[in-house]
Parts: C-alpha cells; structure tokens; sequence
C-alpha cells in the first residue's frame, strides 16, 4: 500500500481562495492532473491549484498518495515506470484540462549520481534517468491527452531543464540527465504536432522552473546566487503563469520560469 503525505496549507488566507487563480485561460472547472504530487515543486502547484477558483478537480498523483480532506483532490498511487498504474489511475479522470508532469530525477539518496565524466557512464543509471525524465513522461502523455477536450483550451506540460537544451550545453557531464531531458524535449516536439490534429486548442510544452529549493537542487545550491534560488510556492507560481500566457504558437517548445524560450 502506498503511504501517504499531508498536503501542506498554502500561504492565503481562506477568505481569498474564491478569488485566487493563476489559471484564468482554462475554463472555469477545469479539471487538472499533477503527476508527482509529493515532490518539491508538484505539491507547491498542487496546494495553489488547490485554492485556485478556476479549478474543478485535481488529480493528485504521485507514489507517496497525498492524504487531504480537500473535497477537489483525489489522490491516487501512480509510479510513472509503470504503465499500469498510470492506466488505472487515469481511468478516473473525466476531461484533462491541465496536465503537470513534475517529476524527475538527477540524484537520489541511494547512491543514484549525476555523471561528472565519460568514465562514470552506467547502463543501470542511464536506463533509470531514461525511465522517469523521458519514457515516464511520455506514457502520462499516451493515457491523458486522449481525455483532453476537443473544442476547449487545453495544456500539457512536463518539467524538463535547460540542461536539457543540446544548443546551450556548454560545460558538459550530466550525461544520463541531459540526454534524458533532451528527450523529453523531443518527446515534447512530436507530442504536439499530433495533438494539434485532434485538440487543435491544446498546447504541449517544456517548462524549465530554474533552481528551486528542493532535494534535487541541494548538493549545488552553494554556488547559486541567492535571488536565483526560488521557493517551491514561488516557482510554482512562475511556472502557472507561464503555462496560462502560452498561445498555440508555442506548442512544442520549451520555456523557461521567466516565460522565455529556451533553444533546444
């Protein structure tokens, strides 16, 4: 059984909530889907969208089940490398207006590291980045945009990473979290130019939040200025505010917190 996490509260007061939205390009009731929910920055959109009155129903989906008495949440047990859980789950989602992939994975507390030099290179390591930057992403993507409205507004957008980006890579090393987040990045391109034929008011896109103060970014927080290390609310928010400003044009590509294009 999977264990679960309380949602944290979120920095407005209640008499605010029926007036708050980031989101207002959706329509009102918009159902959305946030696919890692417990991570550092899916449970901050998470408690936003929670308040946001533009937003009908969320679900919450991530490996540790969010536990909340929020009557617009339904949690549910999803571990993105396997497909059968994400089917299951997406079996309760009726018309997907918002889909947020925020996982991802660049290091991990077992020993899981990003690759400084060739010598590092590891099949059991890359296959793992592989699997949940890219194939998971892309399987989300496979059961959830055929439950996108045909004649509505709609976004699909995943958490890739500047990284990620061939024409800005300049320092090398990362390599399993490069070519993985390259991928998505292509897996985000072809996405889109499908989508259009069916949902042709639909977006798809890359989002690069920036350095977020989470577990993922700590070991290199050191070196990072302190007005470019964000908050989990706070890249939260940036990110939604992106989201909500994409045209159609837009579809396919990737963008960074501060609503620019990143090159791929």
């Amino acid at each position: 059984m999977a264990r679960e996490r309380s949602l944290p509260k979120a920095s407005h007061s209640p008499r605010d909530a029926t007036a708050i939205t980031l989101v207002d390009s959706l329509p009102k009731g918009a159902e959305a889907v946030i696919v890692g929910a417990t991570g550092g920055i899916g449970e901050a959109l998470l408690a936003l969208l929670a308040e946001d009155s533009r937003i009908g129903l969320i679900h919450a989906w991530s490996r540790q089940q969010v536990r909340s008495t929020n009557p617009k949440i339904v949690p549910a047990a999803v571990d993105i490398t396997d497909e059968a859980s994400i089917a299951k789950a997406a079996g309760a989602v009726k018309s997907a207006h918002l889909i947020i992939v925020a996982t991802g994975l660049l290091h991990a507390p077992d020993g899981f590291e990003r690759e400084k030099t060739w010598r590092d290179l590891d099949l059991g390591n890359l296959t793992r980045s592989f699997a949940i930057n890219a194939i998971g992403p892309a399987l989300v993507a496979k059961h959830l945009l055929p439950l996108m409205p045909r004649n509505e507004r709609a976004i699909f957008s995943a958490i890739s990473a500047r990284v990620g980006s061939i024409g800005d890579n300049r320092l090398g090393g990362w390599y399993g979290c490069r070519a993985s987040k390259a991928a998505l990045n292509q897996l985000i391109k072809t996405l889109s130019i499908e989508l259009a034929r069916s949902r042709p008011r639909a977006v798809c896109a890359g989002l690069h939040p920036g350095t977020v103060d989470t577990a993922l970014s700590e070991p290199f927080q050191a070196n990072v200025p302190e007005r470019n290390l964000f908050s989990r609310e706070r890249a939260a928010r940036q990110l939604l505010n992106v989201l909500n400003g994409l045209t159609l044009s837009d579809s396919g590509n990737l963008f960074a917190w501060d609503g620019t294009q990143v090159p791929f």
